[in-house]
């Protein structure tokens, strides 16, 4: 579905423009194409194809989907795949987001997210200095808005995280706390390689021989590329924070036992005494003194009482019971 096609010349918007009239407004001096797309259709794909003769192994990929996050290099043009994140409650959705940049055009193609981008051409046309440095700024504005989401993300995941931390050492809640900490790990996952990749992609727009189509905005990206770092830093410690706390919630997990064993072994204990002299009073012998005395029956209940009071006493004094 197409959302906007729009012309530009020196930092201001010359005027929208058909998919028709595209081949024109390439041919005009100092001036680029900015198309955007959401879900395009394969039709839709060779008009864009046909109107800014994109290589085809950079339109396979983007025909695919599920990509890396990447950024290509096909003569004078880039192809750029950034990865986005839609979330609610627990449900997470992978998108993507497809950019074919050239000396004087740009294309981006939205795909399976609900994340609108329409605040980046807004930006974009506040700022007519900027746009005037063409395509290789709007896909600064288009990486740099993508990875301006992944921050609340990080917010979510690490108050998750904080949540769970409060009540990993309560009574009962092992079981359930590695599983909510499972869940936080599987989402800092998809994250972690969301932005590994396309940090590594983006150092090189950053330093060394940068593309001529982005060399006027080698700054912009280094700001995206920090961005990238301080999340790929924060991920590095959420996933030890995750790590220790499973190994403190196993940890618990084994202590609630060995204190389950004690109590059994005290408990053990006890009636294994009490079975000790019932034992010894059952005997089937003929001659046994305890059997016609009258106080007999008495005093076989006292001593065992007794010997199981002194146990039970003894291990609650040693915290088994």
């Amino acid at each position: 579905m197409l959302l906007n096609c729009v012309a530009y010349r020196e930092g201001k918007k010359l005027a929208d423009v058909e998919i028709e009239q595209i081949s024109d407004y390439l041919l005009q001096p100092g001036c680029f194409v900015w198309v955007a797309l959401r879900d395009a259709t394969p039709a839709e794909l060779d008009t864009m194809r046909e109107e800014f003769d994109l290589h085809p192994l950079a339109l396979e990929d983007a025909r695919n989907g599920h990509q890396r996050p990447k950024i290509e290099e096909y003569g004078e043009s880039l192809f750029a795949v950034v990865q986005t994140l839609d979330w609610s409650d627990d449900n997470i959705t992978v998108g993507e987001l497809d950019i074919f940049v050239g000396r004087n055009f740009i294309l981006s193609i939205r795909n399976r997210s609900n994340r609108a981008l329409l605040g980046v051409r807004d930006r974009c046309e506040r700022e007519p200095e900027m746009l005037r440095q063409g395509a290789g700024f709007v896909l600064y504005a288009l990486m740099d808005a993508v990875v301006d989401q992944y921050f609340p993300f990080i917010d979510h995941v690490e108050s998750e995280l904080e949540a769970i931390e409060e009540t990993i050492f309560n009574k009962g809640s092992a079981r359930s706390n590695i599983e909510r900490l499972y869940e936080v790990k599987r989402k800092s996952l998809l994250l972690k390689h969301a932005v590994t990749p396309l940090m590594e992609a983006v150092g090189k727009l950053t330093s060394g021989r940068v593309p001529p189509v982005c060399a006027n905005s080698r700054d912009y990206f280094r700001d995206v590329y920090d961005h990238l770092t301080r999340i790929n830093a924060t991920l590095d410690g959420v996933r030890d924070t995750i790590g220790t706390a499973i190994q403190v919630s196993l940890s618990s997990v084994a202590i609630d036992q060995s204190e389950v064993g004690k109590r059994l072994a005290a408990w053990a204990g006890i009636f294994a005494v009490a079975t000790a002299f019932a034992g010894i009073w059952g005997m089937n012998f003929k001659v046994m003194p305890e059997l016609e005395w009258a106080y007999g029956y008495p005093l076989a209940l006292t001593s065992i009482f007794t010997a199981c009071s002194v146990l039970y006493y003894r291990f609650r004094r040693m915290g088994w019971l």
